[in-house]
């Protein structure tokens, strides 16, 4: 009798133990996801679901990694730069969640204002696809440069009918742009990187204005071979519903006075997976 109700004890406790240890590895670029995934890391923990966020230094390696198994989420892209890695790179990802939206403005620590701006200086664009043609749409929404009728929604610096200043674009990786303002006129800074060189808001020659197109806000991927999996399904439903939370939107707008905004919250992506 005692040796049977040792037997039960023991599965109890590795069950529990099994429970706990449950652990799903998040993929992010920048420091500020530390902060801003912090209030659905402690209510996971609650359910017995550890959020590991692990963070990476470029755009490109967290949906290779997502892909190969590395991680099992991120949540650091927009949905156009989502949609060209997939087209691009062939990966089985879906996006399973809406998360915030935030800006792609024009920093400089040499000029205050775009009217400074003169013929021949230097400013810097990120020089992967969506990022640099939403880039330049900032750019000509400053007034710097005019677009060809019938550009793109994504333009390319082909698509430049005039440089109303005779600028020099500059191409380069997103996360060195911040680093390289000392030697340019200016850049356009994707969000996370700014707030990472000390950069906020407010700092900015010029602020985006495409907010509100949805192809800029960001998302949260999985595997969409994971999503058949009833186990793993149920777990990233615990994800969303965490990050889209009271919680966290109280804090969202608290970071940078509401730099942060979360965006379709409302939408159920993971609808179409449930049996």
């Amino acid at each position: 009798m005692k040796k049977a109700l040792l037997a039960v004890i023991l599965v109890l406790a590795l069950g529990l133990g099994a429970q706990a240890a449950q652990t799903v590895r998040l993929g992010v670029t920048g420091s500020i996801y530390d902060e801003m995934w912090a209030p659905a890391k402690a209510l996971l923990a609650k359910k017995g679901i550890e959020l590991e966020v692990i963070q990476f230094t470029d755009y490109v390696t967290p949906n290779r990694a997502l892909d190969d198994g590395d991680i099992d989420l991120n949540g650091f892209q927009h949905q156009i730069y989502f949609k060209d890695e997939l087209e691009n790179r062939g990966y089985k990802l879906t996006n399973i969640a809406n998360t915030f939206v935030v800006p792609l403005n024009l920093y400089s620590e040499k000029i205050k204002t775009v009217a400074e701006i003169k013929d021949g200086d230097i400013i810097a664009i990120p020089n992967d696809p969506t990022n640099g043609g939403r880039a330049i749409k900032v750019l000509a929404g400053s007034g710097l440069i005019k677009l060809r009728d019938g550009a793109g929604f994504n333009p390319t610096k082909d698509d430049i009918a005039e440089y109303v200043v005779k600028i020099k674009l500059e191409e380069l990786a997103a996360n060195m742009i911040p680093s390289a303002l000392p030697d340019i006129t200016a850049g356009v800074i994707n969000d996370t990187y700014a707030l990472d060189y000390g950069l906020k808001a407010e700092d900015a020659v010029f602020k985006d204005t495409s907010i509100d197109q949805r192809e800029y806000w960001n998302l949260l991927a999985a595997r969409t071979a994971d999503l058949a999996d009833p186990a793993k399904l149920a777990v990233y439903e615990k994800v969303v519903k965490a990050y889209q939370s009271p919680e966290t939107k109280a804090l969202l707008a608290e970071l940078q006075g509401g730099f942060f905004l979360p965006v379709g919250w409302d939408e159920d992506l993971l609808a179409s997976f449930r049996k």
